[in-house]
């Protein structure tokens, strides 16, 4: 049976203390900490549950705690939380092994189904998510500029971003958005982000 057991690393108080009360009325035992050196200190004693970090944070941020974990071969599942705009850290932090990303603000459904998948898989890193063969046919049938902007997106791009890189309007960029995502099938932009990212697009 999976742990049931999250480590919140967050240096927002209020946001610590709603996830802890979130997690507790949901079932969970919840671990708080103020910054990650907090949690690497306890490290030797925490030998199971899912890390649950914030990206940014003073001193040491969440992408140098889930790369001395990994360094320190620590295979605890790490579900990173990411403010907006923070996509290509997002993509960075899967690639260095994070089980997954939350962008802020999130529902709390959103972070109970994240949790959970990341815990019942236990560290043995991200999903092969059954859809992703099919997302890689689909994204096969993207036309040449609805490919050029899931690539811009992908790497963090705003629309008025994308829309000057491909010398088109920001509204344009948005009717390429809205297509795209519904040939991908991708519910939102994290969903087509950690599918790019398990298919080797990002």
């Amino acid at each position: 049976m999976p742990s049931r057991l999250v480590h919140v690393v967050d240096d927002d108080p209020a946001m610590r203390e709603s996830l802890a009360f979130l997690l507790t009325t949901a079932g969970y035992e919840v671990r708080v900490y103020e910054t990650a050196i907090d949690f690497l200190d306890r490290l030797d004693e925490t030998v199971s549950g899912c890390v649950l970090a914030d990206i940014r944070m003073p001193g040491l941020d969440g992408m140098t705690l889930l790369r001395r974990l990994r360094a320190a071969g620590r295979k605890l599942p790490v579900v990173m939380m990411t403010g907006h705009g923070d996509v290509p850290l997002a993509v960075e932090a899967m690639k260095l092994g994070a089980d997954d990303f939350l962008e802020k603000p999130f529902d709390d459904e959103s972070l109970l189904h994240t949790l959970r998948s990341a815990l019942e898989r236990d560290g043995s890193g991200p999903p092969r998510d059954p859809g992703l063969q099919d997302f890689v046919r689909r994204v096969g049938t993207l036309t040449e500029r609805e490919r050029q902007v899931l690539d811009a997106l992908v790497a963090g791009g705003t629309s008025k971003e994308i829309a000057r890189t491909l010398d088109i309007s920001p509204r344009t960029v948005e009717i390429y958005r809205a297509k795209l995502m519904a040939k991908t099938r991708a519910c939102n932009l994290q969903e087509l982000v950690r599918w790019a990212v398990l298919a080797g697009i990002a």
